[in-house]
């Protein structure tokens, strides 16, 4: 697999191999040495594995990371969303046989040169072991109109899983505002993520069904969007559609931004975090004229600032923070909901 990938990138004039690795401990000695400008990476390696790779690389010599792994075995599965929590941008399926020909050579050609663009930030993981806490600060002017709010929305794409789990491990299991969730992970990765995510905090994770009831206050959970289908609110029930693509997206942050703007803009905040495009910076300008409380993720803390950046140059966000500051903010809209409201 290796070798036929070292083929096909070599056959594109515009990049070159500058070294290939054997094992794992081989790929960090590489990326040490040749500094290169972008990284495909295997999940199962010899000697150290991916994750652990992926793990070390950010931590020390941050380099755009592409997943090249396969969707059939669960367990792979979840350790590629390790790897994309501790900074790798993006995933890839490996060939199966099936694909017309020469589709999935465009595709890996495409991926490592949108991934080798993007210029990657230092994750602490792996000097720390695990993802940890992140370290708490004050957000300040957080008294207006919080306890009105009894939905959070949050969208996000490279560089979203991490930041989404960064988020929800500071928020505690009785966390009693409802978050809805769209995050882009196409198929087939994206089929196991909320189980993945679940695991990874204390509130319940998990992909709704059509047509049942939006929740209530009270009603702890994160509530994500499937991959390939739109989530939005209507009526108070939350849907699911096959509709159109926005902004090449589906899940798209718009639509749930909008449709949340359409119904209890007062009673939403909505965060949007890390990722290429456009996909969202609309959906919360909607939801600000709409008297929610919008909140975009910085610059300096964003993997890919294209989101979170168009929706500040626009006029949608009330805050931009940094992701440390988030949860907290977060938090305080949850305490300043007066108790006999919160069940």
């Amino acid at each position: 697999m290796r070798k036929y990938l070292v083929a096909v990138l070599r056959a594109d004039p515009d990049l070159e191999v500058v070294g290939e690795a054997e094992n794992g401990k081989r790929a960090i000695e590489l990326c040490q040495s040749l500094r290169p400008d972008v990284i495909t990476l295997d999940m199962i390696l010899p000697v150290i594995s991916g994750l652990s790779v992926t793990e070390y690389v950010m931590a020390y010599c941050p380099t755009p990371i592409l997943i090249v792994s396969s969707s059939t075995n669960r367990g792979e599965i979840h350790k590629t969303y390790d790897a994309l929590s501790a900074g790798a941008l993006d995933v890839l399926e490996k060939p199966t046989g099936n694909e017309p020909d020469g589709s999935w050579e465009r595709s890996l050609l495409s991926a490592v040169k949108m991934v080798a663009r993007i210029k990657v930030i230092t994750h602490l993981r792996g000097k720390m072991g695990t993802i940890g806490a992140y370290a708490a600060g004050h957000v300040a002017g957080t008294g207006n109109g919080l306890d009105s709010r009894r939905i959070i929305a949050i969208g996000g794409s490279t560089g979203g899983p991490a930041a989404i789990v960064g988020i929800l491990r500071q928020l505690p299991a009785d966390f009693p505002i409802p978050i809805l969730l769209v995050i882009h992970i196409g198929q087939p990765f994206g089929s196991a993520f909320a189980d993945w995510l679940d695991a990874q905090t204390t509130l319940p994770v998990r992909y709704p069904r059509d047509r049942e009831p939006l929740p209530i206050l009270g009603q702890p959970g994160v509530i994500m969007a499937p991959p390939g289908l739109h989530l939005l609110v209507e009526r108070g029930t939350l849907r699911l559609t096959c509709d159109p693509e926005r902004n090449s997206c589906r899940p798209s942050v718009d639509v749930l931004f909008e449709s949340l703007a359409r119904e209890m803009g007062h009673a939403t905040a909505a965060c949007l975090l890390t990722g290429m495009g456009r996909d969202g910076a609309h959906g919360l300008l909607a939801l600000r004229h709409a008297g929610a409380l919008t909140i975009a993720q910085d610059e300096k803390s964003s993997v890919v600032f294209g989101m979170p950046g168009e929706a500040i140059r626009i006029g949608a966000a009330h805050r931009v923070l940094a992701l440390e500051y988030i949860p907290e903010l977060l938090s305080s809209i949850a305490q300043a909901i007066p108790a006999g409201r919160k069940s």
